[in-house]
């Protein structure tokens, strides 16, 4: 078997997902996701200049030696950028590589150590009264676990993950614009009124939710361990992103001071980025994804060190992922000894489900894979014609007297 030609799409319902289609000399196709959010073309156009051209003529069962001579082949290593190109490629040789064998991709890791993987929603909320009903909202859908973002009072945006302009916060996404918005931050009011809000939400809905928090980079080491031991009391499932990820050191003050769970990783493109902060036990949670961390044969690596150190995976799962991410780290989930969570925002739409038609499944809060060979999601090519790549930027951070800060 040889791969013959590959073909990259740009564009989706709501969001430039990248899609790679690998084909064979056999008709058998393998499909992956290089998806790089608000900087779309650029693994994109990095596949189509530079990797597809490498692949004509190889064996696609042969995913180890790809990956390698793409990684150890290219002298400027890692970064999103390239890690996202390799992962696609990588995702789609593993989806040849299962339907090929009959089998679907978990399979091939080692099978099952689970039926289903936990899985946790976004509950968001303008105000407090808000945030509360949406987490109710989200418990009556079988959720166990939900991350919660609230509104900060006098605080312009509001915080991290409430300036989305969608009103509805039971079907939050945040909807960036064409250049990026710039949203104000507060660190002062943001630690005197979060305490209060897992106060309420332990007060509304007991000790047996599962509740997560985003940070998303926003306090100093010295905030962030004093705002640990002071919300300790309310037994997270985790923090996330507590400090800038840049500086991994820093996650040492905070666990001298406090034994709140720390979830890291999102932005993390390889298991350099992540091994020191793993091996020395200085996090709970590996929040990489596969897209961005060079695909099924790098996160497994990645997942295999946290395995030894008592890491559990919380694989990243934003909307920008498209459903064949979603599908790997499903597969990854099923396999893991040391799963712990998956973020979830719903893809099902009839427009994407159209586009990625799939069996996998979301029910009772968890992520349920098919048995389909491969990754389990196919790509409509007549139904991407429908959709083109538009520019869309994150916001950007300042600080109220207007210093940039951390997104």
């Amino acid at each position: 078997m040889k791969i013959t030609h590959a073909e990259v799409f740009v564009g989706g319902p709501g969001k430039n997902y990248v899609t790679l289609k690998i084909m064979t000399d056999e008709g058998v196709y393998g499909l992956g996701d290089a998806t790089l959010n608000n900087r779309e073309t650029l693994p994109a156009q990095y596949l189509t200049d530079y990797l597809i051209p490498c692949l004509i003529g190889k064996d696609p069962m042969n995913s180890e030696d790809i990956w390698q001579y793409f990684y150890r082949g290219a002298y400027f290593r890692r970064g999103p950028i390239s890690m996202a190109a390799i992962g696609a490629i990588d995702m789609a040789l593993w989806d040849i590589k299962g339907k090929v064998a009959g089998l679907p991709a978990y399979q091939l890791f080692g099978g099952k150590s689970r039926d289903g993987a936990m899985v946790y929603a976004h509950a968001t909320g303008s105000d407090l009264e808000a945030l509360l009903d949406t987490i109710e909202h989200y418990q009556s859908q079988g959720y166990k676990a939900v991350r919660v973002q609230c509104g900060i009072p006098g605080m312009p945006a509001g915080g991290y993950g409430i300036s989305g302009k969608n009103d509805d916060s039971k079907h939050f996404i945040t909807q960036y614009g064409t250049l990026p918005d710039e949203e104000i931050w507060d660190s002062e009011k943001y630690l005197r009124y979060m305490p209060h809000v897992f106060e309420k939400i332990r007060d509304r809905f007991g000790p047996e939710l599962k509740v997560l928090h985003d940070v998303h980079h926003r306090l100093t080491p010295r905030e962030a361990a004093a705002f640990g031991r002071e919300v300790e009391k309310y037994n997270l499932f985790w923090l996330e992103d507590p400090t800038p990820a840049e500086d991994q050191m820093a996650l040492k003050l905070i666990r001298e001071h406090t034994t709140i769970p720390i979830a890291i990783g999102e932005v993390f493109n390889s298991l350099w980025d992540c091994k020191d902060m793993i091996e020395q036990e200085l996090i709970d949670f590996i929040r990489v994804s596969v897209t961005y961390a060079g695909g099924i044969t790098h996160a497994k690596r990645i997942v295999e060190l946290a395995a030894i150190h008592h890491v559990r995976t919380g694989f990243h799962g934003a909307p920008s992922h498209s459903p064949i991410s979603m599908a790997a780290q499903g597969h990854l989930n099923a396999w893991a000894p040391n799963f712990g969570i998956q973020e979830y925002l719903v893809l099902g739409t009839p427009e994407c489900d159209a586009l990625f038609p799939s069996e996998h499944r979301c029910e009772d809060g968890q992520f349920l894979i098919s048995d389909a060979p491969g990754l389990g999601v196919d790509f409509d090519e007549n139904e991407a014609q429908r959709y083109s790549y538009e520019r869309r930027y994150h916001p950007v951070v300042r600080l109220e007297d207007g210093t940039m800060w951390n997104y």
